[in-house]
């Protein structure tokens, strides 16, 4: 089963086939996707990669967090599922 892991600290030129790249040397990527601001369209300097099973996610958990790419320091590990928030985040009375 595949395992998502949440890519912290990316710079804003990292590209998700260069993510991919990166995460490829640990096993078989599922997909790559980086998070961008709405508005502005610009990195969020974050993003996810899915590798194919648990064995090839913790490796790359362990050869990335905390290694240099692209001029910043990563931080790698696992993503939580957390439900996203429905509305605008008012209430809803």
């Amino acid at each position: 089963m595949a395992k998502k892991l949440y890519v912290g600290n990316l710079s804003y030129n990292t590209t998700e086939d260069g993510l991919k790249n990166l995460f490829s040397e640990f096993g078989t990527v599922a997909s790559s996707k980086i998070i961008f601001d709405r508005e502005s369209g610009n990195s969020k300097g974050f993003g996810f990669i899915e590798m194919s099973s648990d064995e090839e996610a913790n490796a790359a958990i362990e050869g990335t967090n905390g290694r240099e790419f692209e001029g910043r320091q990563l931080r790698v590990n696992e993503a939580m599922d957390k439900p996203r928030r429905e509305g605008s985040g008012r209430g809803n009375w």
